[in-house]
């Protein structure tokens, strides 16, 4: 059966999310500064002018491509729900999760690529990323590690080691955006060492 041809109400709400995936693809390609908004427009099949109807400036677009990017991340964090009254198994089920959406999808660690280069042009809105993105993930972790200290499971939970806890994946996602597949990763493994690692230091 035919795809129904969208009625122009319903192009007309698809418009800017179209616009920023497309955005999306030409900054990561070329970087914020050598990115046209005309190559952009080029992408969604619309004029620069249309891409301006919803953007006033190309930093406005290039502040809304990065939320709406995060976004499907911090629905699927949101709509975690896995919970145990074992605090082992809890951060490793919590760690596998992040591994697989943050590491594993291509969205993520492209953004990510985004953040380190043009951080420096967007300072609020890198320190908003980290507030929306990185905060929620760091008090989860904590409160696991609370609970593991509280039963006696994990040894202490100092100032800043929830951070230390997302290091090993922060590194393996570099290592991703370095080499993608030209070079070979099994992600299994580096799971498996990086959660053995982690508890060595936690466990009572």
């Amino acid at each position: 059966m035919a795809k129904e041809k969208l009625t122009r109400a319903e192009q007309k709400i698809q418009r800017p999310l179209q616009i920023l995936d497309a955005a999306f693809e030409e900054f990561i390609k070329r970087g914020f500064t050598a990115t046209r908004v005309e190559d952009i427009a080029e992408r969604v099949g619309v004029t620069k002018g249309t891409v301006y109807v919803y953007f006033e400036t190309k930093e406005a677009l290039f502040e809304a491509m990065v939320k709406h990017a995060s976004l499907p991340f911090q629905e699927a964090f949101k709509a975690y729900t896995h919970k145990s009254d074992d605090p082992v198994e809890e951060l490793h089920s919590l760690l596998e999760f992040l591994f697989d959406a943050l590491v594993d999808n291509r969205k993520m660690r492209e953004l990510f690529r985004l953040i380190v280069a043009e951080g420096a042009k967007f300072p609020e809105l890198i320190d908003q990323h980290h507030d929306t993105l990185m905060v929620p993930v760091f008090a989860r972790i904590d409160t696991i590690l609370d609970e593991g200290v509280a039963k006696k499971r994990f040894r202490a939970n100092p100032p800043e080691l929830a951070k230390v806890v997302m290091s090993p994946m922060v590194g393996t996602l570099v290592f991703r955006l370095i080499f993608d597949d030209r070079r070979s990763l099994d992600r299994r493994a580096v799971l498996s060492i990086h959660l053995d690692l982690i508890m060595r230091g936690l466990l009572a």
